[in-house]
């Protein structure tokens, strides 16, 4: 048996992951990996219920349904943030004349 959740990211985009009723949360976060292109590692899942982290690292091997998870039931996706020692960041700046012409 199949329960299929609902996954939303941080920029409002919907899409459907499909994971066995025994799943861990480590099924889920390698099912998204394996759709999206997200890294594993630094997924943080919140579900919708009750807007805590699905996990920590110690309870990757917790079952979805232990954690609340049910057929159709929503998640957000939030990131851990890069090490310093990653080669991996991005960093983001504004234009030196951003503010120009904004009234605050």
């Amino acid at each position: 048996m199949t329960m299929k959740v609902v996954v939303e990211n941080l920029t409002g985009t919907l899409f459907y992951v499909q994971v066995g009723n025994d799943a861990t949360v480590e099924d889920l976060k390698r099912e998204i990996e394996a759709q999206q292109k997200l890294l594993c590692d630094r997924l943080i899942l919140v579900l919708d219920a009750d807007y805590s982290p699905l996990m920590r690292k110690d309870e990757e091997n917790a079952t979805l349904v232990d954690c609340g998870v049910q057929d159709g039931s929503r998640i957000y996706i939030f990131f851990n943030p890069l090490d310093n020692e990653s080669d991996n960041q991005v960093v983001f700046t504004w234009p030196d004349n951003f503010l120009f012409g904004l009234n605050f």
